[in-house]
């Protein structure tokens, strides 16, 4: 049943992007050479990702700071909002919960994307072709973070009872993987490549608030701080603009002109600690 909710959300999304097509592809170019075109661009994509840090300036290090700080400031949430999801637990709806799970599993998630995909190449659809390049991309180098991160640091998991600044590095146990998130990581990924391709405020709300659902449901099943939420969308948003201009400014694909654009970035003060974006 969940599964069958997700395959209608991208069927959805699918026709949506159809329906709403701003460029295809010739007739002429065969279906092998699309793939070929992809998979060289999606591999150029996490190249230039992978590598960017390299070509960093002040402001970079600057912004990269600001992340680590905020991440340490709101640690001193975590044990609060972790006992205030807990006593939502029982009334979380549990369908709620299990689809957060499904949509934001790997297995799940490339199923999604894979069919993504294999719409826009039956179709010949560059719009929808470009979002899964841009999926896949992001998917790969914020998933690469991830797993390193999560052994590098051995965080424990609010599961685990040992408290949210108990870490455990280079542990093999699943329970000293909390930091950051994964599901959180892909969910986040995919509803920002996908809301990105819409310039209508209510589907880009929209959109957002099912890519909302893994989170959340990570937080309520109690395998995750909210630190490790917070981290991981504000990385997943960094990849996926970065790649997004990486494509827009090599020409891989046909893009609209850019009139608005979204910046986000992450806002500290004395009482108040979020990611904020500006149209």
């Amino acid at each position: 049943m969940h599964k069958i909710i997700i395959l209608f959300f991208f069927f959805l999304c699918s026709t949506t992007f159809i329906c709403n097509a701003q460029s295809a592809d010739s007739d002429s170019i065969t279906t092998w050479k699309l793939i070929k075109y992809d998979a060289n661009t999606t591999y150029k994509g996490i190249k230039h990702s992978i590598l960017r840090p390299k070509d960093w300036r002040g402001k970079d290090y600057a912004k990269l700071g600001t992340l680590i700080t905020g991440t340490v400031l709101l640690s001193f949430a975590d044990n609060e909002v972790n006992r205030f999801v807990k006593r939502q637990a029982n009334d979380f709806p549990e369908v709620v919960r299990d689809f957060g799970w499904y949509f934001g599993s790997p297995q799940n998630y490339l199923m999604a994307n894979a069919g993504l995909y294999g719409v826009g190449l039956f179709t010949k659809n560059q719009k929808i072709r470009k979002t899964s390049v841009l999926i896949i991309s992001s998917s790969v180098t914020s998933g690469l973070i991830a797993s390193i991160s999560k052994k590098a640091f051995g965080r424990a998991r609010p599961s685990s009872g040992l408290g949210n600044y108990y870490f455990k590095p280079f542990s093999k146990q699943a329970r000293f993987h909390s930091f950051p998130s994964g599901h959180t990581i892909l969910s986040v990924t995919m509803a920002h490549a996908i809301a990105k391709q819409f310039d209508n405020f209510w589907v880009k709300t929209g959109i957002y608030t099912i890519g909302a659902i893994p989170p959340i449901s990570r937080l309520i099943d109690n395998e995750h701080w909210l630190t490790d939420i917070a981290f991981s969308a504000v990385v997943s948003i960094i990849v996926v603009d970065g790649i997004d201009a990486f494509l827009y400014n090599s020409k891989a694909y046909d893009y609209p002109e850019r009139s608005k654009t979204i910046s986000w970035n992450l806002k500290i003060n004395a009482n108040q600690i979020g990611i904020v974006g500006v149209f």
